[in-house]
């Protein structure tokens, strides 16, 4: 029912050295998949649920992955993920606006944090299911989340298959 998130990351272009942030990493799936991809790279799991963050720094640990750094943070704050301006070359960014309540503020701070010219990848649900996934009023389609980047000068680079829920679409700064 859902793509691996190895497959979507292999659609986006990664590449060994980049330094990649998971906002929103909650359980971490994009976190490990990119850690086990960027040997030379680095991950920055960034989340405001510690608990999570707990977890998944012992589950990165257990792995061997040593190029995951766990960020708690709050991504909807101006520098609230506390990282250094433009320091990330891409940006993962998972089933997280339909959490999101400022959105402006969340695209902005995700603005101050990439490089110029790098890129985000945008996965969310394409719809309501049946009480999987968000309410139907919470549901952040394809084209809300293209308009809210480009709003901030991002523009769309293409789409990558998320499966049968979900969309995918990779965007530049």
């Amino acid at each position: 029912m859902f793509v691996d998130p190895s497959s979507i990351l292999k659609q986006f272009g990664i590449a060994e050295g980049m330094h990649v942030g998971d906002i929103g990493a909650g359980s971490g799936h994009y976190t490990l998949a990119l850690a086990q991809l960027l040997r030379t790279g680095k991950v920055y799991a960034i989340d405001v649920q510690r608990d999570l963050l707990e977890r998944l720094k012992s589950e990165a640990r257990g792995r061997g992955y040593g190029n995951v750094e766990i960020v708690w943070a709050n991504a909807e704050k101006p520098r609230g993920t506390k990282l250094v301006d433009h320091s990330l070359d891409a940006c993962i960014i998972s089933n997280v606006l339909f959490q999101i309540e400022d959105k402006d503020a969340f695209i902005q701070e995700i603005k101050r944090i990439i490089k110029p010219g790098g890129k985000i990848l945008v996965v969310d649900w394409t719809d309501s299911f049946d009480g999987m996934g968000p309410k139907s009023t919470d549901v952040v389609t394809q084209g809300k989340a293209i308009e809210l980047f480009t709003r901030y000068g991002f523009r769309k680079m293409g789409d990558v298959s998320a499966g049968a829920h979900h969309y995918g679409i990779i965007l530049t700064s």
